[in-house]
């Protein structure tokens, strides 16, 4: 009689837990769209970046779902959504603090979780069907040069392309350099 009581209990058992992955895929979709209206409808460029975080999570999350369900359509529309709120933060974040450099906070956030965006479109294209890939490859183009702008803003002295602030000074005419090995008393030196 235990045995059969065991057998109910773990019978009962599944049947009750066979919804929850359901239940958790409908929290997460809600989720993803609280957050999502959260960004949307954010005024302030700073918490609109540290939120990218928050709902780039939510999204990445529900492109592994999309995945494991071999739903690519879906997962390659999360991605492009993914870069469209990354290039939104971006632009509120030049407009309301345009010195990155002095008032970095919304910006470095968003920077590092955009390398963690690159990974997971690169992630996706190794899984996504050949219509997907040219999309794919637009996004990742996309993000890799928002990146790149982010780190030109955030260390625009250390940047390849930074040009110096000041030109060097022009000696006045007569005034010999001073690493010349010219002297002026010797033999066919010039005056």
């Amino acid at each position: 009689m235990g045995s059969m009581r065991t057998k109910f209990t773990l019978l009962g058992l599944l049947v009750t837990a066979s919804p929850w992955p359901a239940l958790v895929s409908v929290a997460r979709t809600e989720d993803l769209k609280e957050l999502q209206a959260r960004f949307d409808a954010g005024g302030n460029s700073v918490h609109k970046a540290k939120l990218m975080n928050k709902l780039g999570d939510a999204q990445f999350d529900a492109i592994h779902e999309a995945e494991k369900t071999e739903n690519y359509n879906v997962a390659a529309e999360i991605l492009e959504k993914y870069r469209d709120n990354v290039r939104a933060a971006l632009e509120a974040l030049r407009k309301q603090h345009p010195d990155a450099e002095r008032q970095s906070n919304g910006y470095r956030q968003l920077e590092m979780h955009l390398g963690r965006g690159i990974r997971e479109v690169n992630d996706a294209l190794h899984t996504a069907p050949a219509e997907l890939l040219p999309p794919l490859r637009l996004v990742r183009e996309d993000l890799t040069a928002m990146d790149a702008e982010l780190l030109r803003l955030l260390f625009p002295k250390r940047t390849p392309d930074a040009k110096p602030n000041a030109k060097p000074e022009a000696k006045p005419d007569g005034q010999p350099d001073e690493k010349t090995d010219a002297k002026p008393d010797a033999p066919g030196a010039q005056p």
